[in-house]
């Protein structure tokens, strides 16, 4: 399958040939808006204070799998991290052929396989089809390596209870690479000023998650929820992601949800619009997924965050400010004393150098393995006892 052109041209066209590993999770991520806004007071997060410049950490690692242009700014973290890229398998020649125009140093290699053998590679980065993710991060575990996947990272509950067990037998890391929180700066912002204390404990995180479908562009495994998972299960995984960690969940379930094909008719299995309700030992949570930005936007989706505590509140704008401030990355925050704007842009994000700490520490900072797989069981329940309801025509 190709990678998904649309995305391809615009990262291509947002990043140009210069700066490519500090721009590429923001051109990945969205851009941006106009206009003006007010709130009593305006700063910027200081960016010395998010992660390190210099990795103190280095690994080989390689990619497999190029179905899905997240792929590229995976990446570009593990790079940032201090990994050095080795190689790279994958079937299409036109993803390719794009990957190695940002990745020339990867080695195009002959199999999947001449990966998995080579004891010098510590981790495997992959986004194939995503019903195919899973087995594949249980090859590369079974091999003696960590393994980094895009997210949806498993597609059913029996995939699940296989990765389980593959970690308890290998005792290797499998990390999903949720990038609505890991990889936007003002989410991770939102997470330093919790663990502060910022807004108190924290009551209940709403999700509004619309995306824009590019139905023209898309690959066939795209509409068939038996390869991507359901919307529950696919862009809803970022968004049960944020539930568990904003909350500091570490038990939790869903209390309903439902799915629609409102207006794919020509894809009568896609799922284009979902919403779930979620509750745990650290809060409750609220979802909403679709498929209907619109072009009029000018990026693939407004994003949005709201997360409510017992002494305050904030909001995340993660990609675009409509009719407000320029770029994305806002973070607003009222507490007892004031209403605040952040300017999150400079954040440095630290997940990659973590993942990379991890691998070679064997500890779990930049991910809780638990947490990510618990995200991703609400997910998979919610999608598999999902009401399927129709809109009147």
């Amino acid at each position: 399958m190709r990678i998904e052109n649309y995305a391809r041209r615009s990262f291509l066209k947002a990043i140009g040939s210069a700066g490519m590993l500090t721009a590429l999770p923001d051109a990945a991520h969205g851009l941006y808006g106009a206009g003006n806004g007010a709130v009593l007071h305006e700063e910027v997060a200081a960016p010395s204070l998010r992660g390190e410049t210099t990795p103190k950490c280095s690994i080989r690692f390689s990619v497999i799998g190029l179905d899905h242009y997240h792929i590229m700014a995976m990446t570009a973290a593990v790079i940032r991290g201090g990994g050095e890229l080795v190689s790279v398998y994958a079937t299409d020649s036109k993803a390719i052929s794009d990957f190695m125009k940002l990745y020339p140093q990867a080695k195009l290699a002959r199999s999947e396989q001449e990966i998995l053998d080579d004891p010098s590679i510590k981790l495997v980065a992959g986004a194939p089809i995503p019903n195919l993710r899973a087995p594949l991060g249980i090859r590369v575990m079974h091999h003696g390596k960590d393994y980094l996947s895009d997210k949806p990272a498993i597609t059913t509950l029996e995939q699940l209870a296989d990765v389980r067990q593959a970690i308890a037998q290998t005792r290797r890391i499998f990390a999903i690479m949720y990038s609505e929180r890991l990889e936007v700066r003002a989410a991770v912002e939102a997470g330093d000023l919790i663990q502060q204390g910022a807004i108190g404990r924290v009551i209940q995180t709403i999700n509004i998650a619309p995306h824009k479908v590019n139905d023209v562009t898309r690959p066939a495994w795209f509409w068939d929820p038996e390869q991507y998972g359901g919307i529950l299960c696919d862009i809803g995984s970022h968004q049960a992601d944020q539930f568990v960690y904003y909350t500091g969940s570490t038990t939790a379930a869903v209390t309903g949800s439902q799915i629609a094909n409102v207006n794919h008719p020509a894809h009568p299995g896609f799922q284009d619009f979902g919403d779930m309700m979620l509750h745990g030992n650290g809060g409750a949570g609220y979802v909403r997924v679709d498929w209907f930005t619109p072009d009029g936007l000018g990026t693939w989706g407004d994003g949005r965050l709201f997360i409510l505590g017992t002494e305050g509140y904030m909001e995340l704008r993660k990609y675009v400010d409509i009719m407000g401030r320029n770029g994305g990355n806002h973070l607003f925050i009222v507490d007892g004393k004031q209403s605040k704007y952040i300017d999150c842009s400079k954040v440095e994000l630290p997940f990659g150098p973590q993942l990379v700490s991890d691998i070679v520490n064997r500890t779990h900072t930049g991910q809780n393995q638990e947490q990510a797989l618990l995200a991703t069981e609400l997910v998979l329940l919610a999608q598999k006892n999902a009401k399927v309801f129709t809109f009147p025509t």
